[in-house]
């Protein structure tokens, strides 16, 4: 027996995962199709399947759970769960996974995020093309049923998390943290009662439609409240967390926003102090900084493309004990070399702890240059302009590993195209305020150059 395939998947499979507006992108149908295409192409006897708290998520995760059974593959059910918890349970029971969640997008979008056991990442390249051509076929249904069970990994997941920092040795902090009606509010609640600090919880209760604001952190207009509750309760540190909490962003005591470079220098340096001398992964888009500092710390810097997939693979290829990159997302060999807002969190709240300066003293050394942050551009030929661009700074170095790097002595820009839209994202870093305007105005006229405006 055969069911047919539903029609129209290409535009949901996005170079990471699945993603798209419910129900006219992605349906149950749709759903039951992609669960067996990934478990037909994995061959996994068991997978995982987690979900978030958007409407849609629990009536998209029976159906992926449906079509893992229909392949003969055993079904693990995780219910409600943060993409870091879904990919703590790959690691701890050897599974596959797959999360259902559309992370920071709005109420009305949904997807699915995929891993093998051991948390090992899935991608357009190493992966969901096959996942996609498979749903799109008639898939034969497996002689006999797959069995499901149901699994809360929540207090499991919650000891792990512990094993990254010791909690006996902290002294007290007030912690805010914004959870955005997201699945932090299930997550950051459990850990941090394990911790000596005084939590304020801003939006705890689980709520896919997101009432108080998006779960978007990166849009400081979403960080309004959070940095009014530092403000208010003086607490050290102000934690913001997306809406499928695998991401983290910070605010330090005077209510100003940490960056994901300072974040990433900051986290290496714990790290190194537990491993001296090891590796630390991070993107081609950190601040000039990051090397910098896990040079100084007895590191050595790998860098790497943009992206969970590539900075996983580099991880296991070398060792190196974290990952960090200026969106946000953070990696620990130590948690199946996956991503967790909350464990970058915590152990910076370990090494605040440890230090009686506040946290914006304890960055000081980190900000080192003048960032622009990422500029997106709506270009019609993406191509054209990175000609343009490559002809014009050619006396640069110049980097093709993503998009187009190039660097001078006191100055550096990034142009790396969107895998899903019209965009080119410009990332520009100097030694001076006055060399960052200047050259960031100079590569967006090149950029734009009658093509389209800012986005």
């Amino acid at each position: 027996m055969t069911v047919s395939p539903p029609a129209g998947l290409s535009r949901i499979f996005k170079a990471y995962d699945v993603r798209g507006v419910v129900p006219e992108d992605l349906d149950e149908d749709a759903a039951r199709h992609i669960g067996a295409a990934f478990a037909s192409w994995s061959g996994a006897p068991k997978i995982a399947v987690g979900h978030d708290c958007r409407l849609s998520s629990p009536s998209l995760a029976a159906a992926v759970r449906e079509g893992v059974a229909s392949q003969g593959a055993d079904v693990v059910d995780l219910g409600l769960a943060s993409t870091d918890l879904v990919y703590f349970a790959s690691g701890a029971l050897d599974v596959a996974a797959v999360m259902l969640t559309a992370s920071h997008n709005p109420p009305q979008w949904n997807g699915m995020k995929f891993c093998l056991a051991g948390a090992t990442p899935v991608g357009e390249d190493s992966g969901l093309a096959d996942i996609r051509a498979l749903a799109e076929r008639d898939l034969a249904l497996a002689s006999s049923r797959g069995r499901e069970e149901r699994r809360d990994l929540l207090d499991a997941y919650t000891d792990h998390v512990m094993t990254f920092v010791d909690a006996d040795e902290m002294r007290p902090l007030t912690v805010v943290a914004d959870t955005a009606n997201g699945m932090g509010g299930l997550v950051v609640p459990a850990v941090m009662s394990r911790l000596p600090v005084t939590l304020i919880h801003l939006f705890p209760e689980l709520d896919g439609t997101f009432p108080n604001h998006p779960a978007d952190p990166i849009d400081p207009e979403n960080q309004r409240d959070l940095k009014a509750a530092v403000l208010e309760h003086r607490a050290d540190i102000g934690l913001a967390f997306d809406g499928d909490a695998d991401r983290v962003f910070l605010v330090d005591e005077r209510a100003e926003g940490v960056s994901g470079s300072e974040v990433t220098a900051l986290v290496a340096t714990a790290m190194l102090e537990r491993s001296p001398g090891a590796k630390i992964v991070h993107n081609l888009i950190t601040s000039w900084a990051v090397p910098e500092v896990i040079r100084e710390q007895g590191g050595t810097p790998v860098r790497t493309r943009v992206g969970h997939s590539f900075i996983k693979q580099v991880m296991a290829e070398t060792g190196a004990v974290f990952g960090g990159e200026h969106s946000g997302h953070y990696y620990f060999r130590d948690n199946y070399r996956a991503d967790s807002g909350l464990i970058a969190a915590v152990v910076v709240l370990e090494r605040l702890s440890r230090s009686d300066a506040p946290l914006s003293a304890m960055l000081a050394p980190f900000r080192r240059y003048h960032a622009s942050g990422e500029i997106n551009s709506t270009v019609a030929d993406k191509e054209a302009a990175l000609e343009r661009l490559d002809a014009a700074f050619a006396q640069g170095r110049r980097d093709h590993t993503d998009g187009l790097t190039v660097e001078f002595e006191d100055w550096w820009f990034n142009v790396r195209a969107s895998n899903t839209e019209p965009l080119l994202r410009l990332n520009v870093e100097a030694k001076s305020e006055e060399l960052l305007k200047e050259n960031t105005a100079a590569v967006l006229d090149i950029i734009r150059n009658d093509e389209g405006g800012p986005s």
